[in-house]
């Protein structure tokens, strides 16, 4: 099950952590960069799946720009914390693009551009570890990736929750 709202929905205020989908065709209004900034600034999370490609990394980096106009984007290596704050992910590299083989990159975007703070959005870029979880139980991909998958997920959740 899920929750599908809108940006600029209010309910959204009511979850810490947004998931979000495909962000290299998303287009915003004035009204949902404005609703998501608040919500940023105010504590919530997101994390955005199944983007690749200069083109739609290029989209998204600009519509970010309209929510986080300051904002820098980090790389994230396996020594940052969500990677071992509640499972310790083993190699953040293995868990390429299961359809594609496309060696992930994470990045994120830190409250006042200080990687010290708090992780406010991770871009999961050339990746979709959701796939992982929706295919494990058909065995379409490898067991221990699959796994490695899930811990990520589930850092990702404890993360939203804790900070």
């Amino acid at each position: 099950g899920s929750k599908i709202l809108m940006l600029d929905d209010p309910e959204l205020f009511k979850y810490p952590m947004a998931f979000m989908w495909e962000p290299g065709f998303w287009n915003l209004t004035h009204e949902e960069a404005t609703a998501f900034r608040a919500y940023l600034t105010k504590g919530g999370f997101a994390v955005f799946e199944d983007f690749d490609g200069a083109a739609q990394w290029a989209h998204f980096e600009a519509q970010m720009q309209r929510v986080l106009p300051a904002a820098r984007f980090v790389r994230l290596d396996r020594t940052h914390p969500i990677f071992d704050c509640f499972f310790r992910v083993q190699d953040i590299d293995a868990i390429v693009h299961p359809m594609t083989g496309i060696r992930p990159s994470y990045y994120g975007i830190f409250e006042d551009n200080d990687p010290s703070r708090r992780l406010v959005v991770v871009p999961n870029y050339g990746n979709d570890v959701p796939q992982y979880w929706q295919w494990s139980r058909q065995g379409l991909y490898p067991f221990d990736t699959s796994n490695e998958a899930y811990k990520l997920g589930v850092n990702y959740l404890i993360y939203g929750l804790t900070h």
